[in-house]
């Protein structure tokens, strides 16, 4: 299988830290670059919320072919708390990772979690869900905290209104972000931490323009879609991604927040987007769902009581080249932590693999038919 690296595709000595280095369609190939060193895009970052991928080490995780991780700023301020990873020379050192880590704001998780909270202009005041603790987040402390961490990209602070809000919420909740995302900005400087704003806007297109053109006029390193995939239906999030990747400057990464399954990710490469997150591919291999080549495979279901197949018979990971799917299937019954940590091996390889067949197929100008074969196939439950 080819494989795409900086080496491979010749990048040059530079400064910038964004460079195309492909493009098919709408479909890119980059290199970004980072203090922590280089991500080849298209790529998707493993969700370690508390500064772990639940189930793996940072050595399984490079070993899946993981460039890049994504923590969050609200959990780890409290718990364990920013002072303590500060002292401890910063989370790459306390996690033990030493590629590049993207931090969200923590805003999401303000939104979901924290009872009792309150949004002004000034910023978010809530109550901590762990030990009720008062906690006030403004934009000027949520860099100064990812800052302090020692992270590679840092995710200004916004508010993310819930799906279904009426509009006059969304467009308050918007140009509130606007306001938190200028007052970010003028804390980016050359500390290594690279800032990018977060385009609001929920499901209003006009809106989504608006707030991309206000940022992309105040000159991120790089651009996140958030305040998709939170309730909309699946068409919506289409359209609106699609509608916001084409006011999105083509110079900067452009990183879509919490998608997504594979086949939409391809579908969201092909509009533009370099970078993705998404708890699915572990949340779901705790629950005994493994996503393969030939689509989604319940290894839970009775059918597979006998079957000495591996989970995918094109997968060449751990879990597949060593472990059938009867076998997988009693791990899974028996609750035994084994059954979680396999499939999420199987999973994030999977999703590794899919990035890098995407960065060959935009290199190779295949991408198209390449990306119109594999969904066709991804779109289906997995027959034994």
């Amino acid at each position: 299988m080819m494989q795409v690296s900086p080496s491979k595709i010749g990048i040059p000595e530079s400064t910038d830290h964004f460079q195309i280095r492909g493009e098919d369609g709408g479909a890119r190939c980059g290199v970004m670059t980072t203090a922590h060193g280089q991500v080849v895009t298209p790529a998707f970052m493993p969700v370690a919320t508390q500064g772990s991928v639940k189930g793996l080490t940072p050595r399984d995780l490079r070993g899946l072919g993981t460039q890049i991780l994504l923590a969050n700023t609200y959990h780890l301020t409290l718990r364990p708390g920013v002072d303590v990873i500060q002292d401890l020379g910063g989370l790459h050192r306390f996690m033990g990772w030493d590629g590049p880590i993207l931090t969200d704001s923590g805003g999401y998780q303000v939104y979901s979690l924290a009872p009792l909270r309150k949004i002004t202009d000034e910023g978010v005041l809530f109550r901590s869900h762990i030990d009720g603790q008062t906690v006030f987040f403004t934009p000027e402390s949520v860099i100064q905290i990812q800052k302090a961490l020692g992270v590679d990209i840092a995710m200004v602070l916004d508010e993310c209104p819930p799906a279904g809000a009426p509009r006059n919420q969304v467009e308050t909740a918007t140009r509130r972000s606007l306001s938190w995302a200028v007052r970010s900005r003028a804390l980016s400087d050359s500390s290594g931490t690279l800032v990018f704003g977060i385009v609001q806007g929920g499901t209003f297109t006009d809106l989504r323009r608006w707030h991309c053109r206000e940022l992309v006029a105040l000159d991120f390193p790089g651009y996140a879609v958030g305040g998709l995939s939170v309730g909309e239906e699946r068409g919506v999030t289409l359209e609106v991604a699609a509608v916001t990747a084409e006011e999105l400057p083509r110079d900067r990464p452009r990183y879509l927040m919490g998608v997504g399954y594979p086949e939409d990710l391809i579908r969201f490469v092909a509009m533009g987007y370099d970078l993705f997150d998404c708890v699915l591919p572990t949340r779901n291999a705790r629950n005994g769902l493994l996503f393969t080549s030939n689509g989604r495979l319940n290894i839970r279901l009775a059918r597979f009581q006998r079957d000495e197949n591996p989970p995918d018979p094109l997968c060449s990971c751990y879990t597949c080249s060593n472990f059938s799917r009867a076998y997988l299937r009693h791990l899974s019954l028996a609750k035994e932590i084994s059954a979680a940590i396999l499939a999420t091996t199987h999973n994030l390889y999977f999703y590794q693999r899919l990035m890098r067949d995407m960065q060959t197929a935009i290199i190779r100008h295949s991408f198209a038919p390449w990306a119109e074969a594999t969904i066709a196939r991804l779109e289906q439950e997995c027959q034994p």
